[in-house]
């Protein structure tokens, strides 16, 4: 079987056979440009939530590129700030998945906007964490 695991912006293409594994190929990861649009994130309500509590739910995400989850997993620590400058490669937040701590860095030069998550968030692929400007 073949597989393409991406580590540290370096993706390889290893082929496993009967217990024996070899890289068939390295090359730099070419972080995908934004399908789509940034899109509005409705607020979740929860069916007994009191109006106070809607008060304190996460606003809808702002304009700007959202970074978001790869894989379902638990963030377990926010390195950005609201208008903080990252730069490309910088990591924005760490998310526990499978028992691994998975870097979620910045796609290019930004400002961050607006951070939709904070530490011990639960969050499934392609959940919005972070909005960069």
């Amino acid at each position: 079987m073949k597989y393409k695991v991406t580590l540290k912006g370096k993706t390889y293409e290893v082929e496993v056979n009967q217990a024996e594994a070899m890289i068939l190929d390295e090359y730099e990861a070419i972080a995908p440009a934004p399908a789509t649009p940034a899109v509005e994130i409705p607020a979740a309500a929860a069916p007994s939530a009191a109006p106070a509590a809607a008060a304190t739910a996460p606003a809808a995400a702002v304009a700007g590129e959202q970074v978001v989850s790869p894989m379902p997993g638990t963030i377990i620590r926010v390195n950005a700030k609201v208008g903080q400058a990252v730069k490309n490669g910088e990591v924005l937040a760490v998310l526990e998945a499978m028992k691994m701590e998975n870097e979620i860095m910045a796609p290019h030069d930004a400002t961050v906007v607006q951070v939709l998550v904070d530490a011990g968030t639960k969050v499934d692929s392609g959940t919005p964490i972070l909005v960069l400007g």
